[in-house]
Protein backbone atom coordinates (compact mmCIF):
# COMPACT_ATOMS: atom_id res chain seq x y z
CA UNK A 1 0.00 0.00 0.00
CA UNK A 2 1.50 3.33 -1.06
CA UNK A 3 2.17 6.17 1.36
CA UNK A 4 -0.34 8.30 -0.57
CA UNK A 5 -3.14 5.76 0.03
CA UNK A 6 -2.21 5.45 3.71
CA UNK A 7 -2.24 9.23 3.96
CA UNK A 8 -5.66 9.48 2.33
CA UNK A 9 -7.09 6.81 4.65
CA UNK A 10 -5.53 8.54 7.64
CA UNK A 11 -7.02 11.90 6.66
CA UNK A 12 -10.44 10.30 6.17
CA UNK A 13 -10.32 8.59 9.56
CA UNK A 14 -9.09 11.76 11.26
CA UNK A 15 -11.90 13.83 9.72
CA UNK A 16 -14.47 11.25 10.83
CA UNK A 17 -13.15 11.10 14.39
CA UNK A 18 -12.38 14.77 15.08
CA UNK A 19 -15.90 15.90 16.11
CA UNK A 20 -16.40 12.74 18.20
CA UNK A 21 -13.13 13.44 20.02
CA UNK A 22 -14.02 17.11 20.41
CA UNK A 23 -17.33 16.32 22.18
CA UNK A 24 -15.82 14.74 25.34
CA UNK A 25 -13.06 17.38 25.39
CA UNK A 26 -15.78 20.05 25.49
CA UNK A 27 -17.32 18.24 28.46
CA UNK A 28 -13.98 18.10 30.25
CA UNK A 29 -13.62 21.88 29.76
CA UNK A 30 -17.11 22.58 31.12
CA UNK A 31 -15.81 24.31 34.27
CA UNK A 32 -14.28 27.18 32.31
CA UNK A 33 -16.43 28.98 29.73
CA UNK A 34 -13.51 30.38 27.74
CA UNK A 35 -11.71 27.03 27.68
CA UNK A 36 -14.87 25.20 26.60
CA UNK A 37 -15.46 27.60 23.73
CA UNK A 38 -11.79 27.44 22.75
CA UNK A 39 -12.04 23.64 22.50
CA UNK A 40 -15.12 24.04 20.30
CA UNK A 41 -13.33 26.45 17.97
CA UNK A 42 -10.12 24.41 17.83
CA UNK A 43 -12.09 21.25 16.99
CA UNK A 44 -13.92 23.09 14.22
CA UNK A 45 -10.66 24.51 12.80
CA UNK A 46 -8.99 21.08 12.81
CA UNK A 47 -11.97 19.55 11.00
CA UNK A 48 -11.93 22.27 8.35
CA UNK A 49 -8.22 21.68 7.78
CA UNK A 50 -8.66 17.93 7.38
CA UNK A 51 -11.59 18.34 4.98
CA UNK A 52 -9.62 20.85 2.89
CA UNK A 53 -6.72 18.39 2.70
CA UNK A 54 -9.12 15.72 1.46
CA UNK A 55 -10.57 18.19 -1.05
CA UNK A 56 -7.15 18.57 -2.66
CA UNK A 57 -7.02 14.80 -3.18
CA UNK A 58 -10.57 14.50 -4.52
CA UNK A 59 -10.15 17.48 -6.85
CA UNK A 60 -7.07 15.75 -8.27
CA UNK A 61 -9.14 12.63 -9.03
CA UNK A 62 -8.49 10.51 -5.94
CA UNK A 63 -11.31 8.69 -4.16
CA UNK A 64 -10.05 7.93 -0.62
CA UNK A 65 -11.68 4.82 0.84
CA UNK A 66 -11.77 3.37 4.33
CA UNK A 67 -13.46 0.28 5.80
CA UNK A 68 -13.94 0.33 9.55
CA UNK A 69 -15.88 -2.90 10.12
CA UNK A 70 -16.72 -5.72 7.72
CA UNK A 71 -18.65 -8.30 9.80
CA UNK A 72 -20.50 -9.88 6.86
CA UNK A 73 -20.02 -9.73 3.08
CA UNK A 74 -21.82 -6.67 1.76
CA UNK A 75 -22.48 -5.22 5.23
CA UNK A 76 -19.37 -3.16 5.82
CA UNK A 77 -19.19 0.16 7.61
CA UNK A 78 -17.22 1.81 4.84
CA UNK A 79 -16.43 5.27 3.57
CA UNK A 80 -15.55 6.72 0.18
CA UNK A 81 -14.76 10.41 -0.31
CA UNK A 82 -16.29 11.30 -3.68
CA UNK A 83 -17.23 14.73 -5.14
CA UNK A 84 -20.80 15.00 -3.79
CA UNK A 85 -19.79 13.96 -0.28
CA UNK A 86 -16.79 16.25 -0.50
CA UNK A 87 -19.09 19.18 -1.28
CA UNK A 88 -21.34 18.37 1.68
CA UNK A 89 -18.38 17.97 4.05
CA UNK A 90 -16.86 21.28 2.94
CA UNK A 91 -20.12 23.12 3.57
CA UNK A 92 -20.90 21.45 6.90
CA UNK A 93 -17.40 21.79 8.35
CA UNK A 94 -16.84 25.34 7.12
CA UNK A 95 -20.17 26.61 8.34
CA UNK A 96 -19.75 24.77 11.67
CA UNK A 97 -16.72 26.95 12.31
CA UNK A 98 -18.64 30.14 11.44
CA UNK A 99 -21.65 29.01 13.48
CA UNK A 100 -19.43 28.23 16.46
CA UNK A 101 -18.26 31.85 16.44
CA UNK A 102 -21.86 33.03 16.08
CA UNK A 103 -23.02 30.69 18.85
CA UNK A 104 -20.58 32.17 21.36
CA UNK A 105 -22.00 35.64 20.78
CA UNK A 106 -25.60 34.42 20.71
CA UNK A 107 -25.49 32.06 23.70
CA UNK A 108 -23.67 34.63 25.85
CA UNK A 109 -25.77 37.54 24.64
CA UNK A 110 -29.01 35.70 25.28
CA UNK A 111 -27.76 34.12 28.54
CA UNK A 112 -28.79 30.63 27.43
CA UNK A 113 -28.71 27.78 29.94
CA UNK A 114 -27.07 24.36 29.38
CA UNK A 115 -24.44 25.77 27.03
CA UNK A 116 -22.01 22.89 27.55
CA UNK A 117 -24.65 20.37 26.50
CA UNK A 118 -25.38 22.55 23.49
CA UNK A 119 -21.76 22.53 22.28
CA UNK A 120 -21.34 18.80 22.94
CA UNK A 121 -24.35 17.78 20.86
CA UNK A 122 -23.37 20.26 18.17
CA UNK A 123 -20.06 18.40 17.85
CA UNK A 124 -21.77 15.00 17.83
CA UNK A 125 -24.16 16.19 15.13
CA UNK A 126 -21.22 17.31 12.98
CA UNK A 127 -19.58 13.94 13.51
CA UNK A 128 -22.70 12.24 12.20
CA UNK A 129 -22.82 14.67 9.26
CA UNK A 130 -19.25 13.91 8.20
CA UNK A 131 -19.94 10.17 8.48
CA UNK A 132 -23.00 10.60 6.29
CA UNK A 133 -21.11 12.72 3.76
CA UNK A 134 -18.33 10.14 3.36
CA UNK A 135 -20.58 7.04 3.47
CA UNK A 136 -19.51 4.39 0.98
CA UNK A 137 -22.72 2.34 0.98
CA UNK A 138 -26.36 2.48 1.98
CA UNK A 139 -25.80 0.77 5.34
CA UNK A 140 -23.25 3.36 6.42
CA UNK A 141 -25.48 6.17 5.15
CA UNK A 142 -28.44 4.82 7.15
CA UNK A 143 -26.43 4.49 10.38
CA UNK A 144 -25.15 8.06 10.27
CA UNK A 145 -28.49 9.40 9.01
CA UNK A 146 -30.10 8.03 12.16
CA UNK A 147 -27.20 9.20 14.33
CA UNK A 148 -27.77 12.71 13.01
CA UNK A 149 -31.47 12.56 13.94
CA UNK A 150 -30.74 11.37 17.48
CA UNK A 151 -27.85 13.75 18.13
CA UNK A 152 -29.86 16.80 17.03
CA UNK A 153 -32.93 15.97 19.14
CA UNK A 154 -31.38 17.45 22.34
CA UNK A 155 -30.56 20.59 20.36
CA UNK A 156 -34.12 20.96 19.11
CA UNK A 157 -35.46 20.54 22.66
CA UNK A 158 -32.70 22.68 24.20
CA UNK A 159 -35.03 25.12 25.98
CA UNK A 160 -36.83 22.29 27.77
CA UNK A 161 -40.26 23.98 27.84
CA UNK A 162 -43.52 22.51 26.56
CA UNK A 163 -43.12 24.12 23.13
CA UNK A 164 -39.63 22.62 22.79
CA UNK A 165 -40.82 19.18 23.87
CA UNK A 166 -43.76 19.31 21.44
CA UNK A 167 -41.50 20.41 18.60
CA UNK A 168 -39.04 17.66 19.50
CA UNK A 169 -41.76 15.00 19.43
CA UNK A 170 -42.81 16.08 15.95
CA UNK A 171 -39.19 16.25 14.83
CA UNK A 172 -38.26 12.81 16.13
CA UNK A 173 -41.58 11.18 15.23
CA UNK A 174 -41.58 12.14 11.56
CA UNK A 175 -37.88 11.57 10.92
CA UNK A 176 -37.75 8.16 12.64
CA UNK A 177 -41.03 6.90 11.21
CA UNK A 178 -40.07 7.78 7.64
CA UNK A 179 -36.55 6.40 7.92
CA UNK A 180 -37.57 3.13 9.56
CA UNK A 181 -40.85 2.67 7.71
CA UNK A 182 -39.69 3.65 4.20
CA UNK A 183 -35.92 4.17 3.95
CA UNK A 184 -34.89 1.00 5.76
CA UNK A 185 -37.41 -1.00 3.73
CA UNK A 186 -35.99 0.51 0.53
CA UNK A 187 -32.46 -0.47 1.56
CA UNK A 188 -33.54 -4.06 2.27
CA UNK A 189 -35.32 -4.30 -1.10
CA UNK A 190 -32.26 -2.84 -2.85
CA UNK A 191 -30.02 -5.46 -1.26
CA UNK A 192 -32.37 -8.26 -2.33
CA UNK A 193 -32.45 -7.14 -5.97
CA UNK A 194 -28.93 -5.77 -6.48
CA UNK A 195 -27.02 -8.07 -4.13
CA UNK A 196 -24.98 -5.13 -2.84
CA UNK A 197 -25.44 -1.87 -0.97
CA UNK A 198 -22.31 -0.19 -2.33
CA UNK A 199 -22.48 3.20 -4.01
CA UNK A 200 -21.34 2.65 -7.60
CA UNK A 201 -21.12 5.33 -10.33
CA UNK A 202 -23.94 4.60 -12.77
CA UNK A 203 -25.97 2.73 -10.15
CA UNK A 204 -26.53 -0.87 -9.08
CA UNK A 205 -30.19 -1.45 -9.96
CA UNK A 206 -30.29 -1.38 -13.77
CA UNK A 207 -31.86 -4.58 -15.13
CA UNK A 208 -32.59 -6.01 -11.69
CA UNK A 209 -36.39 -5.51 -11.61
CA UNK A 210 -39.32 -4.21 -13.69
CA UNK A 211 -39.61 -0.45 -13.94
CA UNK A 212 -42.79 -0.35 -11.85
CA UNK A 213 -40.97 -2.08 -8.99
CA UNK A 214 -38.05 0.30 -9.30
CA UNK A 215 -40.53 3.21 -9.37
CA UNK A 216 -42.04 2.11 -6.06
CA UNK A 217 -38.53 1.71 -4.69
CA UNK A 218 -37.60 5.24 -5.80
CA UNK A 219 -40.71 6.59 -4.06
CA UNK A 220 -39.70 4.78 -0.86
CA UNK A 221 -36.35 6.53 -0.99
CA UNK A 222 -37.75 10.00 -1.74
CA UNK A 223 -40.31 9.87 1.07
CA UNK A 224 -38.17 7.73 3.38
CA UNK A 225 -35.46 10.36 3.38
CA UNK A 226 -37.67 12.59 5.50
CA UNK A 227 -34.92 15.15 6.03
CA UNK A 228 -35.48 16.25 2.41
CA UNK A 229 -38.85 17.60 3.67
CA UNK A 230 -40.86 16.65 0.58
CA UNK A 231 -44.53 17.17 1.36
CA UNK A 232 -46.40 15.70 3.19
CA UNK A 233 -43.39 14.72 5.38
CA UNK A 234 -42.19 18.29 6.00
CA UNK A 235 -43.75 19.34 9.29
CA UNK A 236 -40.71 18.36 11.35
CA UNK A 237 -38.78 21.30 9.89
CA UNK A 238 -41.02 24.19 11.02
CA UNK A 239 -41.60 22.30 14.30
CA UNK A 240 -37.83 22.33 14.91
CA UNK A 241 -37.73 26.13 14.83
CA UNK A 242 -38.32 26.08 18.60
CA UNK A 243 -34.57 25.44 18.86
CA UNK A 244 -32.07 28.26 19.54
CA UNK A 245 -31.20 30.19 16.39
CA UNK A 246 -27.68 28.71 16.00
CA UNK A 247 -29.34 25.28 15.81
CA UNK A 248 -31.83 26.52 13.26
CA UNK A 249 -29.01 28.15 11.32
CA UNK A 250 -26.59 25.25 10.93
CA UNK A 251 -28.66 22.13 11.47
CA UNK A 252 -31.87 23.26 9.77
CA UNK A 253 -30.32 25.42 7.07
CA UNK A 254 -27.27 23.23 6.47
CA UNK A 255 -26.55 19.91 8.15
CA UNK A 256 -29.91 18.19 8.74
CA UNK A 257 -31.87 19.43 5.74
CA UNK A 258 -28.89 19.15 3.43
CA UNK A 259 -28.33 15.61 4.71
CA UNK A 260 -31.76 14.85 3.26
CA UNK A 261 -31.29 16.26 -0.21
CA UNK A 262 -27.69 15.02 -0.29
CA UNK A 263 -29.00 11.51 0.37
CA UNK A 264 -31.60 11.82 -2.40
CA UNK A 265 -28.91 12.89 -4.86
CA UNK A 266 -26.60 10.11 -3.69
CA UNK A 267 -29.31 7.49 -4.21
CA UNK A 268 -30.19 8.82 -7.68
CA UNK A 269 -26.56 8.94 -8.84
CA UNK A 270 -25.04 5.88 -7.15
CA UNK A 271 -27.94 3.47 -6.53
CA UNK A 272 -30.28 3.99 -9.49
CA UNK A 273 -28.09 5.86 -11.95
CA UNK A 274 -29.26 8.89 -13.91
CA UNK A 275 -30.11 6.89 -17.05
CA UNK A 276 -32.31 4.45 -15.14
CA UNK A 277 -34.18 7.23 -13.31
CA UNK A 278 -34.95 8.81 -16.70
CA UNK A 279 -36.60 5.54 -17.78
CA UNK A 280 -38.80 5.11 -14.69
CA UNK A 281 -42.25 6.70 -15.13
CA UNK A 282 -42.61 7.15 -11.37
CA UNK A 283 -39.72 9.65 -11.36
CA UNK A 284 -41.87 12.03 -13.41
CA UNK A 285 -44.72 11.87 -10.89
CA UNK A 286 -42.34 12.31 -7.99
CA UNK A 287 -40.94 15.38 -9.74
CA UNK A 288 -44.48 16.81 -9.73
CA UNK A 289 -44.64 16.21 -5.97
CA UNK A 290 -41.37 18.12 -5.57
CA UNK A 291 -42.72 20.92 -7.80
CA UNK A 292 -45.90 21.11 -5.71
CA UNK A 293 -43.79 21.30 -2.55
CA UNK A 294 -41.85 24.21 -4.04
CA UNK A 295 -44.98 26.23 -4.75
CA UNK A 296 -47.11 25.29 -1.74
CA UNK A 297 -44.33 25.95 0.76
CA UNK A 298 -43.63 29.32 -0.90
CA UNK A 299 -47.28 30.32 -0.55
CA UNK A 300 -47.32 29.22 3.10
CA UNK A 301 -44.14 31.24 3.73
CA UNK A 302 -45.91 34.34 2.40
CA UNK A 303 -48.54 33.98 5.12
CA UNK A 304 -46.14 33.58 8.06
CA UNK A 305 -45.50 36.61 10.24
CA UNK A 306 -43.08 34.79 12.55
CA UNK A 307 -39.67 35.33 10.97
CA UNK A 308 -38.19 31.90 11.72
CA UNK A 309 -41.39 30.16 10.57
CA UNK A 310 -41.20 32.06 7.27
CA UNK A 311 -37.59 31.01 6.84
CA UNK A 312 -38.51 27.41 7.71
CA UNK A 313 -41.13 27.16 4.96
CA UNK A 314 -38.73 28.88 2.58
CA UNK A 315 -36.30 26.04 3.33
CA UNK A 316 -38.99 23.42 2.64
CA UNK A 317 -39.48 25.02 -0.77
CA UNK A 318 -35.79 25.39 -1.59
CA UNK A 319 -34.97 21.79 -0.65
CA UNK A 320 -37.36 20.55 -3.30
CA UNK A 321 -35.41 22.51 -5.91
CA UNK A 322 -32.64 19.98 -5.25
CA UNK A 323 -35.01 16.99 -5.23
CA UNK A 324 -36.49 18.21 -8.52
CA UNK A 325 -33.00 18.59 -10.00
CA UNK A 326 -32.25 14.98 -9.06
CA UNK A 327 -35.52 13.64 -10.50
CA UNK A 328 -35.04 15.46 -13.80
CA UNK A 329 -32.41 12.78 -14.43
CA UNK A 330 -30.49 15.28 -16.50
CA UNK A 331 -26.82 16.17 -16.15
CA UNK A 332 -27.47 19.88 -15.67
CA UNK A 333 -30.27 19.21 -13.21
CA UNK A 334 -27.89 17.08 -11.12
CA UNK A 335 -25.13 19.73 -11.24
CA UNK A 336 -27.62 22.50 -10.45
CA UNK A 337 -29.17 20.55 -7.59
CA UNK A 338 -25.77 19.76 -6.07
CA UNK A 339 -24.63 23.35 -6.48
CA UNK A 340 -27.85 24.54 -4.81
CA UNK A 341 -26.79 22.63 -1.70
CA UNK A 342 -23.93 25.11 -1.37
CA UNK A 343 -25.59 28.32 -2.52
CA UNK A 344 -28.75 27.81 -0.47
CA UNK A 345 -26.67 26.90 2.58
CA UNK A 346 -24.83 30.22 2.53
CA UNK A 347 -27.93 32.25 1.74
CA UNK A 348 -30.18 30.62 4.32
CA UNK A 349 -27.64 30.52 7.13
CA UNK A 350 -27.16 34.26 6.61
CA UNK A 351 -30.91 34.77 7.02
CA UNK A 352 -31.03 32.68 10.20
CA UNK A 353 -27.99 34.47 11.61
CA UNK A 354 -29.74 37.77 10.94
CA UNK A 355 -32.96 36.53 12.56
CA UNK A 356 -31.01 35.50 15.67
CA UNK A 357 -29.14 38.80 15.77
CA UNK A 358 -32.44 40.68 15.59
CA UNK A 359 -33.82 38.60 18.45
CA UNK A 360 -30.74 39.03 20.67
CA UNK A 361 -30.55 42.78 20.05
CA UNK A 362 -34.24 43.72 20.07
CA UNK A 363 -36.28 40.71 21.16
CA UNK A 364 -38.32 40.93 17.94
CA UNK A 365 -39.45 37.75 16.23
CA UNK A 366 -42.16 38.89 13.78
CA UNK A 367 -41.85 40.38 10.32
CA UNK A 368 -44.48 42.97 11.20
CA UNK A 369 -42.21 44.24 14.00
CA UNK A 370 -39.27 45.03 11.72
CA UNK A 371 -40.41 48.39 10.30
CA UNK A 372 -37.48 50.77 10.24
CA UNK A 373 -35.10 48.25 11.84
CA UNK A 374 -32.63 48.69 8.97
CA UNK A 375 -31.70 52.12 10.30
CA UNK A 376 -30.91 50.70 13.74
CA UNK A 377 -29.24 47.48 12.50
CA UNK A 378 -27.92 48.30 9.00
CA UNK A 379 -25.25 45.58 8.90
CA UNK A 380 -27.67 42.84 9.95
CA UNK A 381 -30.42 43.90 7.56
CA UNK A 382 -27.91 44.47 4.75
CA UNK A 383 -26.71 40.89 5.19
CA UNK A 384 -30.34 39.75 5.23
CA UNK A 385 -30.87 41.48 1.89
CA UNK A 386 -27.80 39.75 0.40
CA UNK A 387 -28.93 36.33 1.62
CA UNK A 388 -32.42 36.97 0.23
CA UNK A 389 -31.15 38.03 -3.20
CA UNK A 390 -28.94 34.94 -3.36
CA UNK A 391 -31.87 32.65 -2.62
CA UNK A 392 -33.99 34.48 -5.21
CA UNK A 393 -31.21 33.72 -7.69
CA UNK A 394 -30.15 37.22 -8.70
CA UNK A 395 -26.57 38.17 -9.65
CA UNK A 396 -24.05 38.89 -8.26
CA UNK A 397 -24.81 36.22 -5.65
CA UNK A 398 -24.24 32.46 -5.67
CA UNK A 399 -27.86 31.36 -6.02
CA UNK A 400 -27.84 32.72 -9.57
CA UNK A 401 -25.57 29.87 -10.71
CA UNK A 402 -27.46 26.99 -9.12
CA UNK A 403 -30.82 28.28 -10.35
CA UNK A 404 -29.37 28.84 -13.82
CA UNK A 405 -28.21 25.22 -14.05
CA UNK A 406 -31.54 23.96 -12.69
CA UNK A 407 -33.41 26.01 -15.30
CA UNK A 408 -31.05 24.75 -17.99
CA UNK A 409 -31.74 21.21 -16.77
CA UNK A 410 -35.50 21.65 -17.20
CA UNK A 411 -34.91 23.07 -20.68
CA UNK A 412 -32.53 20.27 -21.65
CA UNK A 413 -35.03 17.67 -20.39
CA UNK A 414 -37.92 19.37 -22.18
CA UNK A 415 -39.78 19.87 -18.88
CA UNK A 416 -41.22 23.35 -19.41
CA UNK A 417 -43.78 22.98 -16.61
CA UNK A 418 -40.96 22.58 -14.12
CA UNK A 419 -39.17 25.57 -15.63
CA UNK A 420 -42.30 27.63 -15.00
CA UNK A 421 -42.45 26.33 -11.41
CA UNK A 422 -38.88 27.48 -10.75
CA UNK A 423 -39.55 30.92 -12.23
CA UNK A 424 -42.82 31.44 -10.36
CA UNK A 425 -41.18 30.29 -7.14
CA UNK A 426 -38.36 32.81 -7.61
CA UNK A 427 -40.96 35.57 -7.90
CA UNK A 428 -42.56 34.34 -4.68
CA UNK A 429 -39.10 34.40 -3.07
CA UNK A 430 -38.98 38.12 -3.76
CA UNK A 431 -42.32 38.70 -2.06
CA UNK A 432 -41.65 36.72 1.11
CA UNK A 433 -37.90 37.41 1.55
CA UNK A 434 -36.83 40.65 -0.14
CA UNK A 435 -39.88 42.46 1.24
CA UNK A 436 -38.44 42.03 4.76
CA UNK A 437 -35.30 44.21 4.35
CA UNK A 438 -37.32 46.61 2.20
CA UNK A 439 -39.71 47.05 5.13
CA UNK A 440 -36.74 47.43 7.47
CA UNK A 441 -34.97 50.09 5.39
CA UNK A 442 -37.79 52.09 3.86
CA UNK A 443 -40.63 52.04 6.42
CA UNK A 444 -40.97 54.69 9.07
CA UNK A 445 -39.01 53.57 12.14
CA UNK A 446 -40.81 52.29 15.20
CA UNK A 447 -40.37 54.78 18.08
CA UNK A 448 -39.39 51.87 20.32
CA UNK A 449 -36.21 51.46 18.23
CA UNK A 450 -34.67 54.62 19.63
CA UNK A 451 -31.18 53.75 20.83
CA UNK A 452 -31.33 50.28 19.26
CA UNK A 453 -28.00 48.95 17.96
CA UNK A 454 -26.48 45.84 16.42
CA UNK A 455 -26.21 42.42 18.07
CA UNK A 456 -23.00 41.29 19.85
CA UNK A 457 -19.91 41.62 17.60
CA UNK A 458 -19.40 37.87 17.16
CA UNK A 459 -22.95 37.49 15.81
CA UNK A 460 -22.46 40.38 13.39
CA UNK A 461 -19.04 39.10 12.27
CA UNK A 462 -20.47 35.65 11.46
CA UNK A 463 -23.33 36.95 9.34
CA UNK A 464 -20.96 39.28 7.46
CA UNK A 465 -18.76 36.27 6.62
CA UNK A 466 -21.66 34.18 5.31
CA UNK A 467 -23.06 37.14 3.35
CA UNK A 468 -19.61 37.55 1.77
CA UNK A 469 -19.74 33.83 0.97
CA UNK A 470 -22.89 34.43 -1.09
CA UNK A 471 -20.90 36.90 -3.21
CA UNK A 472 -17.83 34.67 -3.40
CA UNK A 473 -19.87 31.74 -4.73
CA UNK A 474 -20.95 33.92 -7.65
CA UNK A 475 -17.53 35.38 -8.39
CA UNK A 476 -15.55 32.13 -8.01
CA UNK A 477 -17.81 29.22 -9.01
CA UNK A 478 -15.20 27.27 -10.98
CA UNK A 479 -13.83 25.17 -8.12
CA UNK A 480 -17.35 24.08 -7.17
CA UNK A 481 -18.35 23.48 -10.80
CA UNK A 482 -15.25 21.39 -11.58
CA UNK A 483 -15.72 19.36 -8.42
CA UNK A 484 -19.27 18.39 -9.44
CA UNK A 485 -18.77 17.59 -13.13
CA UNK A 486 -17.51 14.03 -12.47
CA UNK A 487 -20.93 13.24 -10.94
CA UNK A 488 -22.39 13.29 -14.46
CA UNK A 489 -19.36 11.88 -16.27
CA UNK A 490 -18.10 15.22 -17.61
Amino acid sequence: MSAEIVGAEGLTLAALLTPWIGAPLIWLARGNTNRREAVTLITAVVLVGLVLALYELVAAGARPTLTLVDPLPGLAIAFTVEPLGMLFALIASGLWLVTSVYSIGYMRGHHEENQTRFYIFFALALGATIGLAFSGNLLTLFIFYEALTLSTYPLVTHHGDEAARAGGRTYLGILLSTSIGFLLLAIIVTASYAGTLDFVPGGILAGTAPNWVLGVLLALYVFGIGKAAVMPFHRWLPAAMVAPTPVSALLHAVAVVKAGVFSVLKVVIYVFGIDLVAEIPMSHWLAYVAAATILIASIVALRKDNLKARLAYSTVSQLSYIVLGALLADSWGIVGGAMHIATHAFGKITLFFAAGAIYVASGRTRVSQLRGLGRAMPITMGAFLIGSLSIVGLPPFGGAWSKWFLLFGTLDAGQYVFMAVLLVSSLLNIFYLVSIPMRAFFSAPDPDLAGQGEAPPLCVAALVVTAAGCLALFLFPDALYRLLLPLVGL
